[in-house]
C-alpha cells in the first residue's frame, strides 16, 4: 500500500524534479508544493483581512429558528474499559507508545482468528439495560468492508441488522439557565464493534524534508499509523432524531458520560477519545413531515462543541434554505474547526451500499440467556435519573441536584455525608460552595481531597450545636481537606471552642447597659429585623466573643431583664 503511494507521488509531484529524491523509511508519504512568494503574500492579505474585518456577532439560534425546525440525532462511540481489547489479549493503556500493545490479531495478519472478550457483552448488557432497551438473546457480529490506512483488516468488526440492544430511551432534565424541564431522548440501537487505529502527522525530524527550489517549497512528510488503538472494544450508541437544539444534544451526549461512568463501563473522557460523539443535523421548514437532507459532523471532543456546532450548522442550513438553495445541502461529513467555530467539508457520507456487510465467518454469534440478563440488572447500581428523582424527594433543589448527580464520586460523598445525619441541606451547601471551590482551585477531584464524609457530618453538627461557628468552621473545613484529621481534634488542638458565656445570663446586663444605655431604650420600639441589626451593631463593638445565634439569645434575654 505504502509503496503503491509512493510511486503515485513519484510519478506526479516529482516529476517535475527528476533530481529530487526523498528516501523512505517508514510509513506513507504525502508531499505539498507552494510558491514560497505566493504563500507569503497569501498570509499577509489574510491577517490584514483579519485585523480591518471586525467580528460579527451571530444571531441567536432561536431568532434563526423561527420558521424552521431543526432535527438532530446522535451517534456516540464509548471506549470500554476492559483490560484487553475485543478479539485478542493485547492491553490498551492511553498515552503509550506507538504500536506497544499490537498482536497478529488486531494487526490483521492472514490466519489471526479473533476471540471474543465476554466482558465486552457484559458492558453492553448493562449499558442496553441502562437505557431501558430491548435485548437481543440472539445476536451476531459482521464485517463493515472499507478502506483507511489506520485499519488494518481492511474491514471493521461491528454489528449491523441485529445489534445486541435496540428501541430503548434516556431521560435528561435540563439546567435551569437553559430553561429547566424535563426531555426523553429515543435509542435507537446500541451494538458492539472494535476501534481502528491513529494516524499520526509529522513533519519534523528523519521524518520530513522541506525543499525550496525556483521559490517553490515542496514539503514532503510520511504519514505514521499507530495501531495501540485497533481492536479496542466500543460500543456505538444511535439516538433517535429527537433533539431539536443543541443545548439538548449536548444534555444527552453529557448524560451518556455520565451513565458509563456510573455503570463503570467507561471514564468517558472526552479529550482521551474515551466518548466521541457524531452529530447528525437537517433542517426542514415548520409544518413539513419529511426530514431534510442528513449532514454529519466529527470531531466534536467537549459538550461546549456540539452544542456550538450544531448552532452553526444549524444556521447554514437555514441560510440556504432562505437563499432557495437547500439543493446544495448534500449528505456529507464535515469537521468541527474550533479556531475558527465553524464547520467544513470532509468526504461525501457512504451509504449502507458501500459498506459491503456480510457476517463475520470467524466470530460465534452471541447468544444471551434470561437468567445471564436478570443477574446483570439485579447488579445495576442506582443510574443518574433515579438518583436525581430521590435528591428531589429530599428536597433539593435541580440546581443542587444536576450538580450532586454529574460527578458519581461526589454524589457518593454526598450520600456519606447524610448518612451520618447532617441535615441534607446544609451538606449540599457545603459540597456545593467550599469544597468545590477548593477542588476547583486545587485542580483536584472529591477523591482527592483528605476530608471524608463522616468529618463533613461532625463539621456541620458541630455548627449546628452552636460548638464552633460557622465563619471557624470554613478555617477548619480548609484543613482538613488540605491535610486531613478530625473535627473535634483541630478544635482541641486549636483551642476553637467558642465561648458559651458564664453560667449566670445577668452578667451581661452591666455591660449592655453602661457601653449601650440607648440602645435599651430603642430596642423596646424595634421590630425582630432591627432587633438583629442591633445586635450585629452590639456584637461589633464587643460584647462578649461568642457566636452569633447564641450571642443573640443571651443579649435579648439580658435587654428584658435590664427593661425590668
Amino acid at each position: 500500500m505504502a509503496l503503491t503511494l509512493f510511486r503515485g507521488l513519484r510519478s506526479n509531484c516529482f516529476r517535475l524534479y527528476p533530481s529530487l529524491y526523498v528516501a523512505r523509511k517508514h510509513g506513507v508519504f504525502y508531499c505539498s508544493m507552494t510558491s514560497a512568494e505566493g504563500q507569503t503574500a497569501t498570509q499577509e492579505k489574510q491577517q490584514t483581512q483579519l485585523k480591518s474585518s471586525p467580528r460579527k456577532e451571530s444571531p441567536k439560534i432561536e431568532e434563526v429558528l423561527k420558521n424552521y425546525e431543526a432535527v438532530i440525532g446522535i451517534e456516540t462511540h464509548v471506549q470500554l474499559a476492559t483490560l484487553t481489547k475485543a478479539f485478542c489479549s493485547c492491553p490498551y493503556n492511553y498515552g503509550a507508545q506507538p504500536n506497544t500493545s499490537i498482536c497478529p490479531i488486531c494487526m490483521g495478519l492472514p490466519g489471526a482468528l479473533p476471540v471474543l472478550n465476554s466482558k465486552v457483552i457484559e458492558s453492553a448488557v448493562k449499558v442496553g439495560l441502562a437505557l431501558n432497551c430491548k435485548l437481543s438473546l440472539s445476536s451476531k457480529f459482521d464485517r463493515k468492508q472499507y478502506f483507511y490506512p489506520d485499519l488494518p483488516k481492511g474491514y471493521q468488526i461491528s454489528q449491523f441488522d441485529i445489534p445486541i440492544a435496540s428501541d430503548g430511551y434516556v431521560d435528561i432534565d435540563l439546567p435551569v439557565e437553559f430553561g429547566g424541564g424535563h426531555r426523553k431522548f429515543g435509542i435507537t440501537r446500541v451494538h458492539m464493534e472494535e476501534d481502528a487505529g491513529k494516524l499520526l502527522h509529522t513533519g519534523n525530524g528523519n521524518f520530513s524534508q522541506e525543499i525550496t527550489i525556483l521559490s517553490y517549497k515542496i514539503i514532503c512528510s510520511l504519514l505514521l499509523v499507530d495501531l495501540n488503538r485497533a481492536g479496542v472494544p466500543l460500543l456505538e450508541i444511535v439516538s433517535e432524531p429527537d433533539m431539536r437544539t443543541g443545548v439538548e444534544a449536548a444534555e444527552y451526549a453529557a448524560e451518556l458520560q455520565r451513565l458509563v461512568r456510573y455503570l463503570g463501563v467507561s471514564n468517558g473522557n472526552m479529550q482521551e477519545g474515551s466518548l466521541r460523539c457524531d452529530v447528525n443535523i437537517s433542517v426542514r421548514p415548520i409544518g413539513q413531515l419529511e426530514f431534510g437532507t442528513k449532514v454529519e459532523i466529527k470531531n466534536l471532543n467537549s459538550f461546549s462543541s456540539v452544542g456550538r456546532a450544531i448552532d452553526f450548522e444549524i444556521s447554514r442550513q437555514v441560510k440556504l434554505h432562505s437563499q432557495g438553495q437547500a439543493d446544495q445541502i448534500v449528505q456529507e461529513t464535515r469537521l468541527w474547526e474550533e479556531g475558527a467555530q465553524k464547520t467544513v467539508t470532509m468526504r461525501k457520507k457512504e451509504g449502507l451500499s458501500d459498506y459491503r456487510y456480510f457476517p463475520e465467518p470467524d466470530l460465534p454469534g452471541v447468544i444471551l440467556s434470561e437468567e445471564y440478563i436478570n443477574e446483570i440488572r439485579e447488579s445495576l447500581p442506582e443510574l443518574p435519573e433515579m438518583k436525581r428523582r430521590r435528591y428531589e424527594k429530599l428536597g433539593l433543589s435541580m440546581q443542587d441536584v444536576l450538580f450532586l448527580t454529574n460527578d458519581i464520586n461526589v454524589a457518593a460523598f454526598f450520600d456519606a455525608t447524610i448518612a451520618t445525619g447532617a441535615d441534607v441541606k446544609l451538606a449540599a451547601n457545603w459540597i456545593m460552595g467550599d469544597i468545590a471551590a477548593y477542588m476547583n482551585n486545587e485542580k483536584l477531584s472529591v477523591n482527592d481531597i483528605k476530608l471524608t464524609p463522616q468529618e463533613l457530618g461532625e463539621l456541620i453538627a458541630s455548627i449546628k450545636g452552636g460548638t464552633i461557628s460557622g465563619k471557624i468552621g470554613k478555617e477548619i473545613l480548609l484543613e482538613l481537606m488540605a491535610k486531613g484529621g478530625t473535627v473535634k481534634g483541630l478544635i482541641k488542638e486549636k483551642d476553637l471552642v467558642q465561648a458559651k458565656m458564664p453560667s449566670s445570663r445577668k452578667v451581661m446586663v452591666p455591660k449592655v447597659k453602661v457601653k449601650l444605655p440607648s440602645i435599651l431604650q430603642m430596642y423596646l420600639r424595634l421590630t425582630t429585623k432591627r432587633q438583629i441589626f442591633r445586635f450585629g451593631y452590639v456584637l461589633k463593638v464587643g460584647i462578649g466573643e461568642v457566636i452569633p445565634a447564641f450571642f443573640q439569645k443571651i443579649y435579648l434575654h439580658s435587654l428584658n431583664l435590664a427593661a425590668n
